[in-house]
């Protein structure tokens, strides 16, 4: 049940009290991230495409789409950005020239303590007036939540 602070929902979403609850928590989660990653100089997302690197550097580009769950634009906008800034490397792979390998320069290397500093940071934020017992059981319920929509997607009748 939503607290003294935490807005009504809308009459057409208080049947859907988990979903509105959803959407608000997303909301003020990225937003906070987002603060948090300017800091560093980030957008949104490429902290994430960086820490698959960190977890394996030369990945290509459709690896990284695929483990990031963002949609191709995105990811094509996000690496061009990242390029840019100097945090990456693209070049045609050796064994495909039309896949591109994303690999770390230094200088996104050096943004692997940041970053884990930051989510660190996010979680003790997002969980400071919970019990371990409520985080798990959270996370218990958000990845249930998650597979369902996921799994509902597969479902779905092509457009």
């Amino acid at each position: 049940m939503p607290d003294s602070t935490s807005p009504e929902p809308p009459a057409t979403a208080r049947d859907a009290q988990v979903s509105y609850a959803i959407f608000q928590l997303a909301r003020a989660h990225r937003g906070h991230a987002a603060a948090m990653l300017r800091a560093m100089n980030l957008h949104p997302g490429q902290e994430l495409l960086l820490m698959q690197l960190f977890d394996q550097d030369g990945r290509t580009q459709a690896e990284l789409l695929e483990r990031v769950g963002l949609d191709h634009s995105t990811v094509s906008k996000s690496l061009r950005r990242m390029q840019e800034s100097g945090l990456i490397t693209r070049e045609p792979a050796p064994h495909d020239r039309r896949a591109m390998v994303v690999s770390l320069t230094d200088a996104g290397r050096a943004l692997r303590q940041p970053i884990t500093d930051m989510w660190r940071a996010l979680e003790d934020i997002s969980v400071r007036d919970l019990t371990a017992e409520q985080a798990e059981m959270f996370t218990t319920a958000a990845y249930t939540i998650e597979k369902s929509l996921r799994d509902h997607g597969r479902q779905a009748p092509a457009e």
